[in-house]
């Protein structure tokens, strides 16, 4: 175990080898709405069901994203026209470790699909893909009372994005000392995963998981008022992040039910 004290809180973590699914493959896309009935249920009765018979798969979980009711103006996204901006659909694969994913970065696993799945495939629309490590998590107060083991709960919030690298070390000191110890007492969280990247544009990721939407609405804005120091750090400290294209998606999961 790895103890890390702050000023405001002292937070635990786990090892890595605590951590059985330390590696995590996300891609986000859209569909379009020809043929999207179908693509889903090839997904999520076929594709799916046949990587997780792969060595080292562990999980999988396909979330759809929510519309936002406006932009959020505290967050700044990337500008760059050779990035794809697809977001409305995401699909979370875990592993024993990040090089378990080894294999798609080299092609082999398209190579492999018969030409029915390469077209199914071929609707996605604007995908980026990142594979991560997990390099910190941190549990709930409903983490014991979840049936899913290890699949990420019901609704997500995930951001991705990219830090200039003077501001990277207050950026952990922030999640280690404030963040993620917070996530621990909040009614509805399941877990939060810190993710860093291996391969893909956002460097960083983060996994909020909770029981539901609702629980996630209850607190989200307000657990930070009792602790005016912690929320200053926080606001000092988002306008640092550069997100992806969408980031940072609230999404309900469509698979598993």
């Amino acid at each position: 175990m790895l103890r890390v004290a702050g000023s405001a809180a002292t937070v635990v973590l786990p090892s890595l080898r605590s951590i059985m699914d330390s590696g995590i493959w996300i891609s986000w896309y859209d569909l379009p709405e020809r043929g999207r009935s179908d693509y889903l249920a090839w997904l999520h009765e076929i594709h799916i069901p046949a990587l997780l018979k792969r060595p080292g798969w562990l999980w999988a979980a396909h979330y759809a994203s929510l519309e936002r009711p406006s932009r959020n103006h505290t967050l700044t996204h990337v500008d760059d026209s050779s990035l794809p901006t697809g977001d409305r659909y995401i699909l979370l694969f875990g592993a024993e470790h990040a090089h378990v994913f080894g294999d798609i970065v080299a092609g082999a696993l398209s190579a492999a699909l018969s030409p029915q799945d390469r077209a199914m495939l071929a609707l996605r629309q604007g995908e980026r893909s990142n594979v991560f490590t997990e390099a910190a998590r941190v549990t709930g107060s409903a983490e014991r009372s979840y049936a899913a083991g290890m699949v990420p709960a019901p609704c997500i919030q995930l951001g991705s994005y990219n830090c200039a690298w003077q501001d990277e070390e207050e950026l952990l000191a922030w999640y280690a000392q404030w963040r993620l110890p917070a996530m621990e007492k909040l009614p509805g969280m399941v877990r939060t995963r810190k993710l860093a990247s291996v391969a893909g544009w956002a460097k960083h990721a983060l996994i909020y998981e909770w029981t539901s939407l609702e629980a996630r609405n209850q607190v989200w804005s307000t657990y930070e008022n009792e602790h005016p120091e912690m929320k200053a750090w926080s606001a000092r400290m988002v306008p640092k992040l550069t997100h992806a294209p969408g980031s940072a998606n609230v999404a309900l999961r469509i698979w598993p039910a």
